[in-house]
């Protein structure tokens, strides 16, 4: 009895040993087979088309699809630098509506993103962008003595105008804001309460409205997603010696 125990509880010890070393490279090659990695995405807004072309991505056929993009546009900052609006393929955008004589809701905006440019300042890939509907009044001069407070200096924070632009078609058409001239004096313009989050592309991923308590937090939240989601689908390559 005592010989058959031992041989019992050898081969039980074989047999687990087998499955430990066996199960993870059986479980690699399913996944491998019929597996894929699904990572958490942020929706695109906007008008989109299919224009019936593909490309191949992970061996697959996966259809084109052309989206709502943000064009990149010049303005001219609060200091008098000229400052390019999606310049380049590398950052993400945080973009909202304001205006220097709004003491309502542009003021209430401009103090909430000031906790975001806190929170990203040390990340030079997110940078925020304040854009005047009130072109002929918020010149850089004004624009300067409003930001001053939040040392966006320190930060990669914009506070842009620009008379040249057609702010209010840009809004509408590109943006998808509201942004009209109103007849009352006291609010000479209506604007949307969002802030935007743009990627690398132009593309709007998301959408937060400075009345929600909680979009503050969203938005921190989607921008570390997003940066996620550049670096896995831009990884960065290592340049080998020769």
């Amino acid at each position: 009895m005592d010989n058959n125990t031992g041989q019992k509880k050898g081969i039980k010890t074989i047999l687990i040993l087998a499955v430990i070393l066996l199960l993870p490279g059986f479980l690699y090659f399913i996944l491998n087979k019929s597996g894929s990695n699904n990572y958490v995405s942020l929706p695109i807004f906007g008008k989109k088309e299919v224009p019936g072309t593909t490309h191949r991505k992970w061996g697959r056929d996966i259809p084109d699809t052309i989206y709502h993009t943000v064009p990149s546009v010049n303005f001219v900052n609060y200091d008098r630098k000229p400052v390019h609006l999606l310049d380049n393929d590398t950052t993400l955008s945080v973009v909202h509506l304001m205006y220097s004589r709004d003491a309502s809701l542009s003021r209430t905006m401009i103090k909430r993103l000031d906790q975001i440019a806190n929170r990203f300042i040390h990340n030079k890939k997110v940078k925020l962008y304040s854009i005047t509907v009130d072109t002929a009044y918020d010149t850089p001069e004004v624009l300067a003595k409003y930001a001053k407070v939040y040392k966006p200096w320190t930060k990669s924070w914009f506070f842009v105008t620009d008379p040249a632009v057609d702010i209010f078609k840009f809004a509408k058409e590109s943006l998808l804001q509201d942004a009209i001239v109103s007849n009352d004096k006291a609010k000479p313009f209506i604007i949307g309460s969002n802030y935007l989050l743009l990627d690398t592309k132009g593309r709007i991923r998301g959408i937060y409205d400075i009345n929600v308590k909680t979009d503050i937090d969203r938005l921190e939240d989607e921008i570390k997603l997003l940066l996620v989601e550049e670096i896995r689908n831009h990884p960065a390559t290592i340049e080998q010696k020769r």
